[in-house]
């Protein structure tokens, strides 16, 4: 008997597929990266890799990513050459918080037969109602029709089409008020709600003068440091693990405007400042830098809670799983 880890013998076949599937998508990431970011949009739920994380690594690479628009989508991320050299990776309808698939695909049936002129014309003619509308505003996936993200709820509320004897009348909205731009601050906070991810700056980008100032270092800084350095790193929490052979060890994932950093959390940093490694969403770390053949990681010595920090705004990690 051929016996390998944990006395599970992999047989050539397995092996072979294996490595085969492996093969194929790191080619295609290095060799058709819009593709892959497409595809792996299109099968989420999966692995530990949110939308958010992986339109982020996309970009850092070079990969265009466009906007969810409703003159345009899919229900999924569609591939949308623009003239450049490379096609963009444009957004579907399914990452709108809330929207429905039916409710797209009457969409993309409408503007088959003519483009529409506004969102009025748009809700009448793909049946939409109050909540499909609120959905596709709230989204910015109305910029084209009606502007920007305030503005598109407001029209989303007046275009709600009428039922029955109304059903076909076009009702104009005599005054429109004038209303402000989102900051960018609060743009931020509305992409993470409604889309999960954005597609503007990330929100460490706004934070950076501050973690300066607290001496906080970026991932990119941190990856050109010697092995064994004292360093401090921040990042947004995208995923904390305890595999069963890590004898209590906890590894952790942040994420910040140039990348990724990996924590080493030993159990005696745990048993110290559980509510800090498992409650905060903005994660602090103190600890030394280990770089050695390519691996790069911080092994904790303190963690502080900087949650405060994100204000309003909402995210999500993948934890133990």
């Amino acid at each position: 008997q051929i016996q390998g880890f944990g006395e599970y013998g992999f047989p050539e076949s397995h092996a072979a597929s294996f490595a085969l599937l492996a093969y194929a998508s790191c080619w295609l990431k290095r060799h058709e990266p819009e593709a892959f970011l497409m595809a792996l949009l299109n099968s989420q739920p999966m692995g530990f890799y949110s939308p958010s994380i992986l339109v982020q690594d996309a970009r850092r690479h070079g990969v265009a990513v466009l906007a969810a628009d409703a003159t345009i989508s899919h229900w999924e991320a569609r591939l949308e050459f623009t003239g450049a050299k490379r096609p963009a990776v444009r957004l579907g309808l399914n990452q709108l918080s809330g929207m429905q698939q039916e409710s797209a695909w009457r969409i993309e049936e409408a503007r088959a037969a003519r483009p529409f002129e506004s969102v009025a014309d748009m809700a009448r003619r793909a049946n939409l109602n109050r909540h499909d509308l609120n959905s596709l505003a709230a989204g910015d996936a109305l910029r084209a029709l009606a502007g920007h993200r305030r503005a598109a709820l407001w029209e989303s509320v007046v275009s709600t089409p009428e039922r029955g004897l109304l059903k076909e009348a076009h009702i104009h909205e005599q005054s429109t008020p004038e209303l402000p731009l989102l900051s960018e601050g609060q743009a931020l906070v509305a992409d993470y709600r409604t889309l999960g991810l954005t597609l503007g700056r990330h929100p460490l980008s706004l934070l950076r003068d501050k973690l300066t100032t607290m001496r906080f270092s970026s991932s990119a800084y941190l990856r050109e440091q010697p092995d064994r350095r004292l360093v401090r790193a921040c990042g947004i929490v995208t995923g904390r693990q305890r595999p069963g052979t890590s004898k209590g060890v906890v590894f952790v994932t942040l994420e910040d405007e140039e990348g990724q950093i990996n924590l080493v959390v030993w159990p005696k940093i745990i048993e110290r400042q559980r509510r800090e490694l498992l409650t905060s969403r903005l994660l602090g770390a103190y600890g030394t830098w280990q770089s050695q053949g390519g691996v790069q990681h911080l092994i904790v010595g303190r963690l502080v809670d900087l949650t405060p920090l994100l204000g309003n705004l909402e995210t999500t990690s993948r934890d133990f799983h």
